[in-house]
């Protein structure tokens, strides 16, 4: 008993100690405080702990839920991020502000819609705000909405001209609403002064499409310089730098896109044209292989394989090729031109004349149109 009644001070002192703690920690200021510094490290499940933890004694706090709210969505959390910004509209003061978070929230998480709607509602409160405009835009975009997009964007275009983003998203809109030209002018000039690979890229992958093959060029050898790591940038420069008569140049982007994706088509067809033109034909065959086993149809690639076929003799085969590619794209010159070669090949001169006077006849006409198909 004496050993009992000695220890009962030492276990009073741990008792009171203990408790003072327990009620320092369950104090609401010092749990905001504690959440918030955390939240200001970049500790996110530490911020995200102590604000559930305040919010059980205070679920009043309308900042305490907006602050959770981005503490979850900066952890990828969008849907519970959403949760509780909506508990902030609720007590909360700051109502545009709570409703751009969570408009932001949408649009992370991938649900452009609702996103879209949002922004939508906040720009006929602030309609000269330049980010609302830029993600509407954005969103609008990417839901295949482009000229709704342009219309948005274009009436803040002379107070934005500096701001890369707005005109970032404003060239982006352009050309998806079919203003090919304009928007890739506008996101080199973005390019240049951001140096950003995505802009270069985006814009460089326009002019490709234009067949501004040496401008391309240029845009997108600075995307490779710059990010490599880019979705498909090795195969469009290669593609540019094919376009543009280097093929030396070119081989070294589709051999690294191969290593990448090997079933990746262009890289394939491309890179396998590149070696039939050398008469590496050992080497060229699979890669025109895998080209027309990814797509079948595909004329560009069906063409190459019978081109290879024709090379090495064998002719019956390259003239079934070339015959349902002449008959799907009846326009395309090299084709006939070829056909007309093989028939004569194969002693069948009557079917090689006729190619021969179609040929005649597509001659007169690009020499009125313009250049045939590349």
């Amino acid at each position: 008993m004496r050993y009992a009644e000695a220890m009962r001070p030492a276990v009073l002192i741990i008792f009171l100690i203990s408790s003072a703690a327990m009620a320092q920690q369950a104090n609401p200021d010092t749990l905001f405080k504690k959440a918030f510094d955390a939240q200001q490290q970049g500790d996110y499940a530490t911020a995200i702990q102590d604000y559930r933890k305040l919010l059980k004694v205070r679920p009043e706090l309308g900042e305490a839920h907006a602050n959770l709210g981005a503490a979850l969505a900066h952890t990828g959390q969008f849907d519970e991020a959403i949760a509780q910004y909506k508990l902030a509209l609720t007590t909360g003061t700051e109502k545009d502000s709570i409703r751009l978070d969570i408009g932001l929230a949408y649009y992370k998480k991938g649900d452009l819609v609702n996103a879209a709607h949002l922004f939508e509602d906040l720009r006929t409160r602030r309609p000269r705000d330049p980010q609302l405009a830029i993600l509407l835009g954005d969103s609008d975009v990417k839901l295949g909405h482009a000229n709704e997009a342009v219309a948005v964007l274009t009436p803040l275009e002379a107070e934005n001209a500096s701001n890369p983003d707005f005109e970032y998203a404003l060239g982006e809109a352009q050309i998806a609403s079919g203003e090919r030209r304009a928007g890739a002018e506008r996101l080199g000039k973005v390019a240049a002064a951001t140096q950003s690979a995505d802009a270069y890229l985006l814009a460089g992958s326009t002019l490709l499409d234009l067949n501004e093959n040496e401008i391309a060029r240029t845009d997108l050898d600075a995307a490779v310089h710059l990010n490599p790591s880019l979705p498909h940038i090795f195969t469009l420069d290669g593609i540019a730098r094919d376009k543009t008569g280097d093929h030396d140049a070119a081989e070294p982007m589709f051999r690294e896109a191969l290593k990448q994706d090997p079933n990746d088509f262009e890289a394939n067809l491309y890179l396998g044209a590149i070696l039939y033109k050398r008469r590496a034909l050992d080497e060229a065959r699979p890669l025109l292989d895998k080209a027309l086993e990814l797509k079948p149809q595909d004329e560009m690639a069906e063409y190459e394989s019978a081109m290879w076929e024709s090379t090495a003799g064998k002719y019956e085969e390259a003239a079934r090729q070339l015959e349902a590619v002449t008959k799907r794209d009846p326009a395309w010159l090299d084709p006939h031109i070829e056909l007309a070669t093989v028939y004569y090949r194969l002693h069948r001169p009557e079917d090689g004349a006729k190619q021969r006077a179609i040929i005649t006849q597509l001659n007169a006409q690009q020499q009125s149109k313009g250049p045939g198909k590349p």
